[in-house]
Order: C-alpha cells, then sequence, then structure tokens
C-alpha cells in the first residue's frame, strides 16, 4: 500500500468578515445599532433600550433627544417576531408619559396595525398599552378613532391576555368620552364583550368596564342593548354582593342612566333594584354611593311613575336625611332629587313640614354649589304652593334667598329669584321681601350677562314691583335702565320678562314718562312691529305705557276708550304712523306755523307765569315762548274768537265777555292783568301811554324793557274758554241723574259752542278751514286750544266732548276715522231691559251726534250711525 499524504490546510477565505461581539456602554451607539440589518443586533439593541427606558422619565427624555423614534417606528412592521416585539415594547413605555405620548401621535397608525388578528399576544398587549397611554391626548384619541382603532381594540376584549383586555377597555373608556365614537361602539356590538369583562376576576378590569358603561349608557341605543343583554342582571348582583363593594359606586352610575329609559326603569323596579337604590341611599356610609344613590333617584324622578312608587317607598323621608350629610356631595345629590320629586303633589307637601328649614341652612353654606343646589330645591318646592311659600318665609328665608342673589354662581341666582318670586305672590310675603331690600338686591341680576339670570330677574322685578313704593324704590335706584335694556335681548324669554316688568313699573305717571325718556316705548313699538319678537306681554307693556301717554295712543291708534280720561295738557296731532315719534308739546308750541293740520290742546289748568321761555325786544311775532310787538294781534272788538289770544298766550284772563265767563271765576284772571299792566304804565313816557290807551280800545300789547330777558319756566298755553266750559257743565250737566239726558245735553252744548247744527247740505259752506287758519295765524303757532275753536266739524266737536265728558265723569270712548271724521261711542242700558229680572241686561252702544242733530244717539252698525262717520 502507498502512504497517504496529509491534506494542508485550506487559508482562509479574504472576504468573510470574523465574528465581533460588541460590548457597548453608549446610548448613542445603541441607537445607531436600530439601524443594523442583523436580526440579532437588533433584538439586542432593543432589548438594551427597552430596559434603559424603564429606569426613569429623563432616559425616556434622552431616548428622544437621540432620534431613536424614527428606526424604533420602521421596526414595529420588521420581519422577525422578537424585534417586532422588542421594538412595540420600547413604544408601550414611552408612551406611558403624557408628554411623549402626544411627542408620538404620528405613530398612531403603526400602533393599531400591530392590533391584528395574527400577531402575537405579547405585540397586542404593548400595542394595545400604547394606545391606552395615547388615547388619554384629544389629538390622538381623534387619530385612533380615524385610523379604524375601534374596532380591533373591541375585538381584543375577548383576548385570553389579561393585560390585553384592560388596555383595550382602558382605551376604549378614553375615546368614548368623545361623543362620535359614543355613538359608533353600539354598532360594533360592544356592549357584550364589555358586559363580559364585570365577570373577570381582576378588579380593574371591572372597574373599567362599569366606568365604560356609565359613560355609554348616556344614549338610549347603549341603553337598550345593555337591557336586551342581561345587564341589569349583572349590575343588580354587584349591588348585592358585599365583596365588590368597591364596585357599588360605578354600578349605581349606570343604574342611575338605566332609569331614564321606561322599559329599562320597569324591568329595575319588577327586580327589586329600586328598593336596593333606597336602602343603599339610607344606610351606606360610603359618601359617594350616598351621591350616586341620589343621582340614580334624581334621574329616575323625572318619570311620574317612579315618583309615585318613590314616594310609596317614602324616599323623602331618606332624602331628608341626606341633607344632613358632612359630605357636600351628598348634600347636592339629595337637594337635586329633592327639586325632581317636587313634581310630585304629595311628595311637595310632604317637604312643607320636613325639608324646607334644612335647605335654607344649606343656603347659608361656604359652598355655593351646595347653595346652588338647595335654592333649586326652594325653587320648585314653592312654584304653585303657597304653603311651602309661607314655610319658607316661617323658617327665615327671605334674607337668605336675597342674599343669594349677590352669588358668584349663575344657577343659585336664578333659583333664588324664581323661589323670591314665587313667594311674592302672596301679599304679606312680598311686603316681608320689599322690606328686605329686594329691590336692591336685583339690581346687579338685571345687569347679569347670563339670559337665565336676566330672565328670572326681570320676572322677580315684575312680581315684586305691585306697590307704588316698590316701583319708587326701583326708580330711584336706577333700576328702570337695565329693564329697558333687556327689551332689546335676542332671548326671548328675557325680553317677555322685561316686558311684563315693564308693564307692572308703568302703573304710574311718574314710572311711566322715565320709561319714555329711557325710549322704552320706540323699543316697544319696535318689538311689537316684527312678527317673530312680539308676544303678548310687550303689547299690553306698550298699550300700558300708551295709556300714560294718551296723545301718543290717540295720534298712533286712533282710540281712547272710557277709561283712558283725557286730563290737561293732552293734545291732539292727528294720525302718525308706527314708528313715527310724536314731538312733545313744547317743541310743538315753538314750531312757526305751517300749512300742516292743527294740533288741538286741551289745557284747563292755568299758571302764573306766562309760557314763554323768554321775551326779547329783537322779536316781532308772538308764539308759545315767543315775544310780541306793538303791531302784533291787532283786532276789532267784533273779532271775539280772537281777541282773547293773547290772554290765554300769557296765562292771562281774558276781558268779560259773556255771563258764563263770568261765572267761571275769570274775573280773578282780568284782575290779575289789571295789576301787571298797571306795574308796566309805572314811569313809562308819553309814547307809550298812548299805545296802551290804544290797547284800551282793542289792542294788548306787552311792553319789553330794554334787553331784559325773564327765563320762566314754560308752560302750555292756558284755555280760559275750556276752563269756563268745564265750570258750566259741571253745574248745568253732572246733576242730572239720567245718563242718557246727561249725554244728550252735553252733545247739544259741544255743538253750540263749535258753531251749532249743520246741515250735511251746508257743511262745504261752513267755513271752519278759514277760521283755524285765522286761528293759527293770530297765534303764531300750529297749536290751538280748543276753546278758542268756535267753527269746529267732527274731530273737534268730538275731542271736545270727549274731554268734557270725562270731566264730569260720563263715559265715552273717542274713536278717529277718515277724513276729519271723529266721534264718540257710549254705552247705555236698553230701557226695555229695565226692570227684568235675572242678570244684568246687555249694555248696547251708541254713537253721538254732535253736527247734524247734536244729542241723538244712533246705533253702532245702524245705517244712521254708517253715514255718519263717513258722509
Amino acid at each position: 500500500m502507498g502512504k497517504k499524504i496529509k491534506k494542508e490546510a485550506e487559508p482562509p477565505r479574504k472576504d468573510v468578515f470574523d465574528t465581533l461581539i460588541i460590548e457597548s456602554k453608549n446610548l448613542a451607539t445603541v441607537v445607531l445599532m436600530l439601524n443594523s440589518p442583523e436580526e440579532e443586533i437588533l433584538a439586542k439593541a432593543c432589548e438594551a433600550i427597552y430596559r434603559f427606558a424603564l429606569k426613569g422619565e429623563e432616559n425616556k427624555a434622552t431616548l428622544l433627544e437621540l432620534g431613536a423614534v424614527e428606526p424604533l417606528t420602521k421596526l414595529l412592521t420588521h420581519e422577525d417576531k422578537i424585534v417586532r416585539r422588542n421594538a412595540n415594547m420600547i413604544f408601550g413605555i414611552l408612551t406611558s408619559n403624557s408628554n411623549m405620548s402626544s411627542i408620538l401621535t404620528l405613530e398612531v397608525t403603526h400602533m393599531v396595525g400591530q392590533t391584528a388578528p395574527e400577531e402575537e399576544v405579547i405585540i397586542h398587549e404593548f400595542a394595545s398599552l400604547c394606545l391606552a397611554n395615547m388615547s388619554a391626548e384629544y389629538t390622538s384619541k381623534v387619530q385612533i378613532f380615524e385610523c379604524g382603532g375601534l374596532e380591533p381594540l373591541v375585538r381584543l376584549l375577548s383576548s385570553p391576555d389579561p393585560d390585553v383586555k384592560k388596555n383595550s377597555i382602558e382605551c376604549i373608556y378614553n375615546l368614548v368620552q368623545d361623543f362620535q365614537c359614543r355613538t359608533t361602539l353600539p354598532e360594533l356590538n360592544a356592549i357584550p364583550p364589555i358586559l363580559e369583562l364585570l365577570n373577570s376576576e381582576y378588579p380593574i378590569i371591572q372597574l373599567l368596564a362599569l366606568k365604560t358603561l356609565g359613560v355609554v349608557t348616556n344614549d338610549k341605543e347603549s341603553r337598550v342593548l345593555l337591557r336586551d343583554n342581561q345587564g341589569v342582571d349583572q349590575l343588580i348582583k354587584i349591588l348585592e354582593s358585599k365583596d365588590l363593594s368597591d364596585l357599588h359606586t360605578e354600578a349605581l352610575l349606570v343604574i342611575a342612566n338605566c332609569l331614564e329609559d321606561s322599559d329599562t326603569m320597569m324591568l329595575i323596579q319588577q327586580t327589586g333594584g329600586l328598593k336596593k337604590l333606597l336602602t343603599f341611599a339610607e344606610n351606606s356610609t360610603i359618601p359617594d354611593i350616598q351621591k350616586n344613590a341620589a343621582k340614580a333617584i334624581t334621574k329616575a324622578a323625572y318619570n311620574s311613575e317612579n315618583r309615585k312608587f318613590f314616594h310609596e317607598q317614602e324616599v323623602e323621608k331618606c332624602l331628608i336625611a341626606l341633607l344632613g350629610s358632612k359630605n357636600d356631595g351628598t348634600k347636592i345629590a339629595a337637594s337635586q332629587a329633592i327639586s325632581a320629586m317636587c313634581e310630585n303633589t304629595d311628595s311637595k307637601t310632604f317637604f312643607n313640614t320636613q325639608g324646607i328649614p334644612q335647605l335654607i341652612q344649606l343656603l347659608k353654606s361656604d359652598s355655593e354649589e351646595v347653595g346652588e343646589a338647595a335654592a333649586l330645591a326652594l325653587a320648585n318646592l314653592t312654584t304653585c304652593n303657597p304653603a311651602n311659600a309661607n314655610a319658607v318665609a316661617e323658617a327665615d328665608g327671605i334674607g337668605p334667598l336675597i342674599n343669594t342673589l349677590s352669588s358668584t354662581r349663575e344657577g343659585a341666582i336664578a333659583s333664588a329669584a324664581a323661589a323670591l318670586t314665587n313667594m311674592a305672590m302672596q301679599e304679606p310675603l312680598r311686603v316681608a321681601i320689599q322690606a328686605r331690600g329686594i329691590m336692591q338686591a336685583l339690581l346687579g341680576p338685571l345687569c347679569s350677562a347670563s339670559t337665565v339670570v336676566q330672565s328670572k330677574a326681570a320676572l322677580a322685578v315684575a312680581a315684586t314691583a305691585c306697590d307704588f313704593e316698590a316701583r319708587t324704590e326701583l326708580r330711584n335706584l336706577g333700576g328702570l335702565e337695565p329693564l329697558v335694556e333687556l327689551l332689546l335681548s335676542k332671548n326671548n324669554e328675557v325680553r317677555r320678562h322685561a316686558s311684563w316688568a315693564v308693564m307692572v313699573c308703568a302703573s304710574d305717571e311718574l314710572m311711566a314718562t322715565e320709561f319714555f325718556q329711557l325710549g322704552a316705548l320706540d323699543i316697544l313699538e319696535e318689538i311689537n312691529l316684527s312678527v317673530t319678537r312680539k308676544n303678548k306681554f310687550s303689547e299690553a307693556a306698550y298699550n300700558k305705557l300708551l295709556n300714560n301717554n294718551l296723545p301718543m295712543k290717540y295720534s298712533q291708534m286712533g282710540y281712547l276708550s272710557s277709561s283712558n280720561i283725557i286730563s290737561d295738557e293732552f293734545y291732539d296731532y292727528g294720525q302718525i304712523n308706527r314708528g313715527t315719534k310724536l314731538l312733545p308739546l313744547k317743541k310743538l308750541c315753538l314750531q312757526e306755523p305751517s300749512g300742516v293740520r292743527a294740533i288741538l290742546l286741551i289745557n284747563s289748568k292755568p299758571s302764573e307765569v306766562s309760557p314763554p321761555l323768554s321775551w326779547e325786544d329783537k322779536s316781532s311775532d308772538i308764539g308759545y315762548g315767543r315775544s310780541i310787538s306793538s303791531s302784533s294781534l291787532r283786532r276789532t272788538s267784533k273779532d271775539k274768537s280772537i281777541k282773547n289770544s293773547y290772554y290765554f298766550s300769557t296765562g292771562f284772563g281774558s276781558p268779560t265777555e259773556e255771563k258764563s265767563e263770568s261765572a267761571s271765576g275769570r274775573n280773578t284772571a282780568s284782575s290779575k292783568s289789571a295789576i301787571k299792566e298797571k306795574g308796566m304804565r309805572k314811569g313809562k313816557g308819553k309814547k307809550e301811554e298812548e299805545k296802551l290807551k290804544e290797547d284800551e280800545e282793542g289792542t294788548v300789547i306787552p311792553k319789553i324793557i330794554g334787553d331784559m330777558k325773564l327765563e320762566k319756566e314754560w308752560h302750555p298755553p292756558y284755555d280760559p274758554d275750556f276752563c269756563a266750559y268745564v265750570h258750566e257743565v259741571t253745574k248745568s250737566i253732572l246733576p242730572i241723574t239720567n245718563i242718557k239726558e246727561q249725554i244728550e245735553t252735553l252733545a247739544k252744548y259741544v255743538a253750540e259752542k263749535m258753531g251749532g247744527a249743520i246741515s250735511k247740505e251746508k257743511l262745504n259752506e261752513f267755513g271752519w278751514e278759514l277760521h283755524i287758519s285765522e286761528l293759527k295765524f293770530q297765534l303764531k303757532s300750529n297749536v290751538i286750544p280748543i276753546g278758542l275753536i268756535k267753527k269746529g266739524i267732527f274731530y273737534h266737536r268730538a275731542l271736545l266732548f270727549k274731554a268734557l265728558a270725562d270731566k264730569i265723569g260720563v263715559g265715552c270712548s273717542l274713536v278717529r276715522g277718515e277724513y276729519g271724521r271723529a266721534w264718540n261711542e257710549v254705552k247705555l242700558m236698553n230701557e226695555s231691559c229695565k226692570g227684568v229680572i235675572g242678570g244684568t241686561p246687555p249694555l248696547e252702544e251708541y254713537i253721538v251726534d254732535l253736527m247734524f242733530s247734536p244729542g241723538e244717539l244712533m246705533k253702532v252698525k245702524s245705517r244712521e250711525a254708517e253715514l255718519y262717520k263717513h258722509f
């Protein structure tokens, strides 16, 4: 055999890299290793980074600074399972910090992708943990939902791993805080797997499941699904189990939501759940359980059948006991439950003797939230219940309620105002409330920015300002201006209640005058012209103000009722449209005469000082508020209708011309004139005496001394003729006992003073237009006192008849027609019905003829009456 030859060893290949074992203590180096193509290096680098991140929050921040997030994101989808798992673990740790989770928002898509069914449980665990941590941020929450993360999370609720379940239900709980996520949950059939978690052996999972149900059962669809999947039975079992006492609070919240559904409510009642609620509320010593039990009662009490059941179970005693709790949350919940139970009449009666004193004590609590809940309960207890209102007053509750009006909580203010409004419906209580300074206390709420507070405050003003003293106090405090401001509110209720308050306050002339100055009438008029903004109270307030401004009412509405009594300084401007402002009498008197319709004035009130504001020798015209020259007002003694124009314009009496004028006491006014003329003559020259002599013959001329100006208070022109009319009708017509005879006599008297009866054929020849024009020219004004008109037609006579009838207490209305027509309507009993037994016979309406057959009464709507109105 040949000798074997030994083989020579092959030399190592030049292109092969020898294995290198790296041991690095530098974090930056390890982060760089995340870009390695070798799985083993990647796995070890991830493992090392995971251990580093576990050590603290600063380490997590360091990893972010070194740029570890970008390479780690790529590893989330790596082919190697170990690398992918380790990368998920790192992200789970990094997102446990809220600051980190907001930075990692862009990685939501990758996280959702890791919840796929084919992934390992360990990846599900850390992916769900990452999503749970990130869902605490609103931005991340939105991204998780938009990326379709809710559906895989619901699927993971059935995972065999408890950590996956815990992370998934926690994430779902965070997501359903958003309404859109909550409404999507029933579509994913999430209620059954959530209910299944209630059977978990881990309390944290059970608690998170109950918390989630407590949120989602705010929606009706979820409540129905819970009931259909026997969720109510599970909740009742939790309440029955003493071992699950740590879950009772959350379980009660879910039950409270379920009680809003009538079918679920019946099911809970049948299973004894409602009785258990009362037991929990009364016997538990845990404040949260008491509070949530009271909340459950509150929600259930919104149903009338539930209230009846609760009353039968004497829930009132339980709630009163809870009012004495040391826990503010329990006090609030109990007060709210009492508010809900007030819808039951029997319950409201029960609280009359018990509960009201405790609630008043809570009003004084240092916690304004407690006071707010107590105020709401008192407001509901006193609504339409005088007995409870009296009970509040007897328990000395008025003071605390008024003090609550200065609370910083809008709900407390609104409820306190509502309670005081309810109490003010009774006069003794209203007086007591007024005595405690309610008007001062309401000023702040009236100026509140809250429409609810504004509304309740305005309503309180309407209820408490029924007395003159209270209205005066409100006006003196400056409370009318805020009320007028509230009329401009865009809120319907605020506008309605403010209108009501204005209507109540405008009962006095002084109040009405101030409302005019504040522009309330214009605002109400604008409101009533709007179809959408007007209401019955705005119309009533407008009419109430108009009743205190009869010139405006007659000009706008063309009607004065028998209750609208014409007083001095009334003037008829003529018809104006809605929205047109009526100038005050003073400005109208100071205007130059023009071709407009004459303004008729009623004024029997003499003034000591003449109407002019100033006398100046530079002026050459006479008018209301202007001076007169020596050439003005020259007239003959025959022109008796104009002769008195200067006298009434200066406030002096006119010369005695008729016996009726003497009887009216106008001689006194004449004597005053003589005294003043005497004083003016003293120290005058010869020429002035000659002029005064001319005045005695027919021309009266006031003398101006140099540049002297007499600034006097303005008064409307005095009408001595009308004053004489009042004196005569009071003396001759008032004593007549028969009302029909009074009306007929007064009609004849008015016609006589205005030119007598006129035939229809000669109406155009009456010449009243020239007469009125002459008066305007002579007075240098458009305003003509009614007593100076000696030739008057329909609207002159109707106004005079109404003014005189009001003076002697004869009821009549004044109606404006078209084309200068106006008439008076009176109500009389039918003669044929007098003496008939069996009730008061109806009154019949008549129109009084003042033109053609003065004193004739024509039935309204009769042919004669229609001809009179439209001839």
